[in-house]
C-alpha cells in the first residue's frame, strides 16, 4: 500500500456495509463481488474499467457496481482519490423491489445533479447509527436509485420461484463451509439446476458458487478481525487450504488479504 492509503469501516447493518477510503495508484486489480457497490467519490478523480470500458467519477459523483461485474480501481491523477462506499445485499434491494429481477444499470457513473435530485446523499453518512426505520430507509432509497439508473426501468420482469430460491440462498448462507451437491440444490429449488442458476442471478446479482464463495469470504473476515490467523480462518470457512482462500480472495476485492489487513483503520 502506498503511505498514506487507508480503509475505514463505517456503520453498518444486516446485509450492508459502509465504508471510506483513500488511495494512490493503482490499489485495486481486477475483481468481482457478489453485492452491489454503490460509492460516492469525495475527492480526486477515481477511474476504473468496467464493462470494456474506461470510467472517470469526479468528486460529488456516483458509481454504481452491479454484482459479480469485474472492475478494477485506480486513480486518475498522482494526488489519489477518497471515496465512501455502501456495499448493500442485492436481495434487500429485491425485497424493496416486491420480488421483480434487479435492475441493470448499464452506465455506472451517475452525476451529482440526479443524486441531489433523488436526495440519496443521505446514504454516504457512514459514521449514522442504522436502527431498524433507517435501515428501511437506506435500502428503498438505494433501490430508487438502481431503478432510476438502470437501462430500462420499465422492462416487465420474468417471474421468479423466489420463495424457493431464497430457500437455496438461505441454506448456502446458513453453512457456507459446507460444499451442497447441485442436486440438493435442485431439490430445495424444485427447479432443474439451468433454470436454478438463471433465476438465482435474475434474483440476487450472482451465480450459487459466487455467492456461497462469498459467504467464505464474509466468515474469514470476521475470524480475521477476531484474532484468528489467516490459515486457520480459511480452514474453518472450508477453503482447501490458505493459498486457495488467497486467490478468491483477491478475486473478490481486488488486494490479498494480507494487504487488506494492512489498510484497515
Amino acid at each position: 500500500m502506498a503511505a498514506g492509503d487507508r480503509i475505514r469501516n463505517g456503520i453498518g447493518a444486516e446485509g450492508i456495509e459502509r465504508m471510506e477510503a483513500s488511495f494512490h495508484g493503482r490499489p485495486f486489480s481486477p475483481h468481482r463481488h457478489d453485492t452491489y457497490a454503490i460509492g460516492l467519490t469525495i475527492s480526486g478523480v477515481q477511474t476504473f474499467n468496467f464493462r470494456g470500458q474506461r470510467w472517470h467519477c469526479l468528486p460529488g459523483e456516483c458509481h454504481i457496481l452491479h454484482p459479480d461485474e469485474t472492475h478494477d480501481g485506480s486513480a486518475g491523477t498522482e494526488e489519489g482519490f477518497s471515496y465512501r462506499m455502501v456495499y448493500v445485499d442485492p436481495a434487500l434491494v429485491q425485497q424493496a423491489l416486491h420480488g421483480q429481477p434487479l435492475p441493470f444499470v448499464a452506465n455506472p457513473v451517475v452525476d451529482a445533479r440526479r443524486l441531489a435530485a433523488l436526495d440519496v446523499t443521505d446514504v454516504w453518512d457512514i459514521d449514522e447509527d442504522i436502527d431498524d426505520l433507517a435501515r428501511v430507509d437506506l435500502i428503498a432509497s438505494l433501490a430508487r436509485l438502481l431503478v432510476h439508473a438502470s437501462a430500462d426501468p420499465q422492462k416487465k420482469p420474468a417471474p421468479l420461484a423466489l420463495e424457493r430460491l431464497v430457500q437455496v440462498r438461505d441454506l448456502l448462507a446458513g453453512t457456507p463451509a459446507v460444499r451442497h451437491s447441485m442436486d440438493e440444490l435442485e431439490r430445495v429449488a424444485g427447479l432443474d439446476r439451468w433454470a436454478l442458476a438463471r433465476q438465482f442471478r435474475a434474483a440476487f446479482g450472482t451465480s450459487p458458487s459466487h455467492f456461497r464463495t462469498h459467504r467464505q469470504l464474509d466468515q474469514l473476515r470476521r475470524a480475521v478481525k477476531g484474532g484468528a490467523s489467516l490459515r486457520d480462518a480459511a480452514l474453518d470457512a472450508g477453503f482447501a487450504d490458505q493459498s486457495h482462500m488467497s486467490r478468491q480472495f483477491k478475486r473478490a476485492y481486488g488486494l490479498t488479504p494480507a494487504k487488506w489487513a494492512e489498510a484497515l483503520g
